[in-house]
């Protein structure tokens, strides 16, 4: 079984899957290995004898461990996935996780931002000091055009078109998209161009965010960053970096935009992931309607 991971880790690697997402994946299948020692005399595993009930029973453990349906929803998308990769490269004669049933669970509206908060959040950086220039180019690109941390990670200077207000992004699944970047956004990103050359050291490269120390800043570095400011605005706990992409395409939706045109700025596959945010922009309204509508403020 540890070859066919392997296998599998080099498979998903190549389709462009992120580094989060390939850790998770191999962590899943490690403690499903583990789990599925019992079943077996010798250390080795041997994939064609692996049935349904086994994957069944390790869903069924790890949910009187107290694991939520989200966990072993994503377990099992783990699972399946991997024995489809199994059958597809013949590894296996039949695959046990072709019907195993995905855990239901609700979905989390995703935390986002009030206009004005983004405001203040965008206020924030100090605009004396090169770093905090730095982090405000980075604050307005990523409310301007939606972006992913990790897409901010990658991003080069090259990918910049200041005079079309474009950037190109290279998003999960090695798949490429164009965005428009915003007026505010693109002077922010003038400014800091203008004092990029003093993070330059002999650690530099083409990308457009660099650290103290010359190197391109990470996603981790940008989000160690970003969380700094956000504590300073959030009112209540879950709010991340990634609340800033949230805030994004709600504010978008809330303002009239296009589904389907949100939905080719995040780079989402399908539209149906896109479609939670018009969820939240309906939470609100509903909200609005409740707090104004006189109707809505009477007792039966």
């Amino acid at each position: 079984m540890q070859k066919a991971i392997t296998q599998f880790e080099k498979y998903i690697t190549s389709k462009g899957l992120s580094l989060n997402t390939r850790t998770a994946y191999k962590k899943d299948l490690l403690q499903l290995r583990e789990f599925l020692t019992k079943y077996f005399e010798t250390a080795e595993i041997n994939l064609n004898s692996i049935s349904k009930l086994y994957l069944r029973d390790y869903l069924r453990e790890l949910s009187f461990k107290g694991r939520s349906n989200r966990t072993l929803a994503r377990k099992a998308t783990t699972i399946k996935n991997f024995f489809k990769f199994c059958e597809q490269e013949n590894l296996i004669s039949k695959n046990p996780a072709a019907n195993l049933q995905i855990p239901k669970f609700e979905k989390k509206l995703p935390k986002h931002f009030t206009e004005k908060e983004m405001e203040d959040l965008l206020s924030i950086p100090d605009l004396s000091s090169k770093f905090g220039i730095r982090n405000k180019a980075i604050l307005e690109l990523i409310y301007s055009s939606g972006l992913r941390i990790s897409e901010v990670a990658i991003c080069r200077k090259q990918d910049l078109d200041l005079t079309e207000k474009i950037i190109k992004l290279m998003g999960k699944g090695n798949k490429q998209r164009i965005v428009p970047v915003g007026k505010k956004a693109i002077s922010a990103l003038k400014k800091y161009l203008k004092i990029r050359p003093q993070f330059v050291t002999k650690f530099s490269d083409h990308s457009l965010f660099l650290s103290k120390s010359g190197r391109p800043l990470s996603a981790n570095e940008l989000r160690e960053i970003l969380e700094r400011y956000i504590i300073l605005v959030a009112k209540t706990k879950g709010y991340s970096p990634h609340s800033i992409r949230h805030s994004f395409a709600t504010h978008l939706l809330e303002h009239g935009a296009d589904l389907r045109a949100v939905q080719e700025m995040l780079g989402h596959s399908n539209l149906s992931t896109t479609e939670i945010y018009t969820h939240l922009s309906m939470k609100d309204l509903k909200k609005s309607y409740e707090q104004a509508h006189p109707r809505s403020k009477k007792k039966d």
